[in-house]
């Protein structure tokens, strides 16, 4: 089922979700599994899977060489998708990038997406490479998110990459999630050129909005009602994450480019321990919910970074 009929469906009660990331190659699917299982009794109706770009590894050849390779540490978005659809009976969201797939690996991402009974993307362009400064397409790639859902629609009509002609089948047509950002994107000189290029990407096809996470609903508010004046008026979700480590306080506005509140950076900066910073990102993260909840979003989307116990504790709060 797709995404907007999920929140149809749900005639304005608010969703559980949550996005999991596969597991570096070479470990099991069962530690993933450990993460999602005490999340189920809360009826995720959809869960999205992350995907990483490629990059560069440097392999001694010895004689004082190095070999720089290319590799992927995070591969099987796809097959974990499927997976968890078989175990849990959800519906999953990988995650497409314009970065590291050309147009043609995108369409067999695609297709192959159709043959798993997968409704739903997410389109991103995601990340410059680890170690550039800046985002460079790839060779044969998309330069923006808003090329990416113009694929993705197309395909959905039956318009591939080599031939236009094919026939199209209704439930090819896939519902797509873009992100936004609440503090805005770290390459937009300002919110408003922000929001001009996510009203594009919603022009462009998209069908719903997920956030980058964020600690002050000040800006979320703010972020929705400048987004729905200028005719904005897909599902906006927005992303939470329980801070719950003192490394966060700098991890996270180095990652994500994001600020925290200040009331929460005393409080995690006077906390002794680490076990009493998480029970405090889980009581900011339950105040934080229980507003937003007031405020009306269609689903609370939480990510897990690998880890579910305080979000099951925030979500035991909540549902």
């Amino acid at each position: 089922m797709k995404i907007t009929d999920h929140i149809k469906k749900a005639n304005g009660k608010t969703l559980f979700s949550l996005e999991v990331v596969p597991p570096q190659k070479g470990i099991g699917i069962e530690d993933l599994y450990k993460n999602i299982d005490p999340l189920m009794e809360f009826k995720p109706p959809f869960i999205d899977v992350t995907t990483s770009r490629e990059e560069y590894i440097y392999i001694d050849k010895g004689n004082g060489l190095m070999e720089r390779r290319i590799t992927r540490m995070r591969p099987g978005t796809l097959g974990i998708c499927a997976a968890i659809q078989h175990k849990y009976n959800v519906d999953t969201v990988p995650h497409l990038l314009c970065g590291g797939f050309t147009k043609e690996e995108t369409e067999y991402l695609l297709v192959d997406c159709m043959y798993l009974g997968i409704d739903n993307v997410m389109a991103l362009r995601g990340d410059a490479m680890k170690g550039h400064q800046y985002f460079e397409p790839t060779n044969g790639g998309h330069g923006s998110a808003m090329e990416l859902v113009h694929q993705i629609n197309n395909l959905g009509r039956g318009k591939y990459l080599h031939n236009e002609d094919q026939e199209c089948d209704e439930h090819n047509k896939f519902c797509v999630g873009v992100a936004g950002y609440p503090e805005k994107h770290i390459e937009a000189p300002s919110m408003n050129y922000d929001l001009k290029w996510l009203k594009q990407k919603v022009d462009a096809g998209a069908d719903y909005i997920v956030t980058q996470m964020f600690f002050d609903n000040k800006k979320f508010i703010e972020f929705v009602n400048k987004a729905r004046e200028m005719d904005i008026h897909v599902p906006i979700i927005p992303g939470i994450k329980p801070i719950a480590t003192k490394k966060h306080l700098k991890l996270l506005p180095q990652v994500f480019k994001i600020d925290l509140p200040e009331e929460l950076i005393n409080e995690v900066e006077n906390a002794k321990n680490n076990d009493a910073v998480k029970q405090i990102g889980i009581e900011w993260a339950i105040s934080q919910c229980r507003e937003l909840l007031d405020f009306g979003v269609p689903v609370l989307h939480f990510y897990s970074m690998g880890k579910s116990d305080n979000i099951k504790k925030v979500a035991g709060e909540l549902f």
